[in-house]
């Protein structure tokens, strides 16, 4: 009877991997195609167990009371992964995983357990990836967001920059378009999925993280103007061939992270700061 109790957990865990194996193949294919905004999608998956294998002896030291109330949550979210199959919604199947975790915590283990495990079961749903036509809509937003803010700042700079649509003029011959990849979406997913872990870790109160994870929004928008800024100051004193060629165009991405994250660890350090007596 030990044994099947141990093992229980486990074959629970193998047959909803079952259930959910079509999810998990299409969310694979998002990550893996062409322009993803979602190549981090493997990794959210390790978070989640590092998560879980920190809190370790938190887990052992709560009581384990199984709560049928955890299946009012766990076969609602299997009846909705159905449907969503059947009708192909696939990001709605995604997203019901969250609920069937949460539910069969709950049924297993009990609130308690349920409540150490929420933020790792929450944290999933970076991995999932939103349906095509919102990834456009919202990139398309962002992209003419970024190059207006973009633009303004080079003309503060003393640059005669003109903006049409999404293309920036900078001088006779020389233009710069700013394309979907540099939208900013791909870095904001990432780097909130960052946030909200750094957010975690960080010793602040509850309020403190709150604030902490939404100050990741402006930070990664910030870090892809500046990306573009530089982009533009590129093509202006040089011409827009260096600036979209592989080199320039990889390392100034590889910057807009590092600027993120630093704008990220700035935060935290002032937040976590606090007045010696």
């Amino acid at each position: 009877m030990k044994l099947i109790s141990r093992l229980g957990p486990a074959i629970a865990g193998v047959l909803l991997a079952a259930v959910y194996w079509p999810t998990f193949v299409w969310m694979a294919a998002r990550f893996e195609e062409a322009d993803t905004y979602y190549s981090h999608g493997y990794l959210v998956p390790f978070v989640f167990a590092y998560i879980l294998w920190i809190k370790r002896d938190e887990f052992k030291k709560c009581a384990i009371k199984p709560l049928s109330a955890g299946l009012a949550l766990f076969l609602p979210a299997l009846l909705i992964h159905l449907i969503a199959y059947f009708f192909e919604i696939n990001f709605v199947s995604g997203f019901s995983i969250i609920l069937a975790l949460f539910g069969l915590c709950l049924y297993l283990y009990g609130a308690g357990a349920a409540k150490k495990a929420a933020f790792a079961i929450i944290f999933l749903t970076f991995m999932i990836p939103l349906p095509q036509v919102l990834i456009i809509n919202i990139s398309f937003n962002m992209k003419m967001m970024a190059a207006n803010a973009a633009t303004y700042i080079i003309q503060l700079m003393g640059i005669p920059a003109v903006r049409e649509g999404s293309i920036v003029y900078l001088k006779p011959g020389t233009f710069l378009t700013v394309g979907d990849p540099c939208s900013g979406l791909r870095s904001l997913i990432a780097l909130t999925a960052l946030g909200a872990l750094y957010a975690y870790l960080v010793k602040v109160s509850a309020a403190k993280k709150m604030l902490l994870f939404l100050l990741s929004i402006p930070i990664a928008l910030a870090a892809n103007i500046l990306r573009i800024v530089l982009l533009l100051l590129v093509a202006y004193a040089y011409n827009a061939q260096v600036a979209t060629g592989k080199f320039v165009h990889d390392f100034l991405a590889f910057l807009l992270y590092v600027f993120a994250i630093i704008g990220l660890i700035l935060a935290g350090r002032i937040l976590s700061w606090e007045k010696k007596k």
